[in-house]
């Protein structure tokens, strides 16, 4: 998002933690020299409140989290602080910032309460959460409209939430991630090992969802949609397993593959499809490039970089072709 952002010209401030330890697409994109770049943990409301009434926005987008289902169960405290909490502390510093204008929260498609009844979601379908990411996640969206309702329409501030179904591209290093778990297990010379084959996820290359937050920052700039919640990934039909989504991979980047009986590991859903009927009407959007074309797209950025491409350009070079629609 800051590399797109900085291509269109906008001033970027960004806060986040210091880059983990490892790869990371900060570093390797050279993210910080495209933004002003404020590192602060976002469960610290002082420091945020101070930066960004420093940094007077005029559109915020808040994407930061613990984002991790598994790390969720071995760290809840520190899962709902971040997600819960830390969204609380970022809604709050707008109330002291007038000419913000705009603001689009990221939380995920895991935070509707899921019977697995193989019915997509649709935003007006109940919250939950199982485990700890999600049920963080799904309180985030509570806090999130209880701050637009209670404080921000009346400071005429449009305070939208966006729920992304699974992201896949290049430049993603995390563990217990399905693409690069994979990458790093075939480039190692190792067996990929998969605990739940079957699981269904409505997948999505990374800047199906980073246009649609920029569409939809724009369109709650000039008042065109209401400042509510929208669900961004593939039409339902489109939602794939777990399995397809290696295999498509595979089919590029030769691998071996170990794949397990669907019990490892603390629950996890086992269905999960995204309703869009409601951004492809009020935002006019619909997904660039179906799961093959993300999937093809996806390992030859990590193939490229290995062979010694630079993340910016790979980057550059992906935005270059969704803009064209390539």
């Amino acid at each position: 998002m800051t590399i797109w952002l900085h291509r269109m010209g906008a001033r970027v401030i960004g806060l986040a933690l210091p880059p983990a330890d490892g790869p990371t697409l900060f570093e390797d994109a050279g993210v910080d020299r495209l933004c002003e770049s404020h590192f602060v943990d976002i469960r610290d409301a002082t420091g945020v409140a101070e930066i960004v009434q420093s940094a007077r926005p005029d559109i915020i987008f808040h994407l930061a989290a613990q984002a991790l289902v598994r790390v969720g169960y071995a760290q809840p405290l520190a899962t709902f602080a971040v997600n819960v909490q830390g969204t609380a502390n970022v809604l709050d510093a707008l109330r002291r910032v007038h000419q913000v204008r705009a603001a689009v929260m990221v939380t995920s498609d895991k935070v509707y309460r899921n019977l697995e009844t193989a019915f997509p979601f649709r935003e007006s379908d109940p919250l939950g959460g199982y485990d700890p990411y999600s049920a963080s996640k799904a309180a985030a969206e509570m806090v999130i409209a209880c701050y637009r309702s209670s404080f921000l329409a009346d400071a005429d501030i449009a305070v939208a939430s966006a729920r992304a179904g699974n992201v896949i591209g290049g430049g993603d290093w995390a563990p217990d991630r399905l693409i690069p778990d994979a990458i790093r297990a075939w480039q190692a010379g190792h067996t990929l090992h998969v605990r739940r084959p079957d699981a269904i996820r409505p997948w999505q290359h990374v800047l199906e969802p980073v246009a649609s937050y920029l569409v939809l920052a724009e369109r709650l700039w000039t008042r065109e949609v209401p400042a509510d919640s929208y669900n961004f990934g593939p039409v339902p039909h489109e939602a794939a397993t777990v399995r397809s989504v290696v295999e498509m991979a595979r089919s590029i980047h030769s691998g071996g593959v170990s794949f397990g009986d669907g019990t490892a590991g603390p629950h996890e859903a086992g269905w999960l499809a995204l309703e869009t009927a409601k951004a492809r009407s009020l935002l006019g959007l619909a997904p660039r490039w179906p799961l093959q074309e993300a999937v093809r797209r996806t390992v030859a950025w990590y193939v490229s970089h290995r062979h010694g491409s630079g993340a910016k350009c790979l980057c550059d070079a992906d935005i270059g072709s969704y803009e064209a629609n390539e």
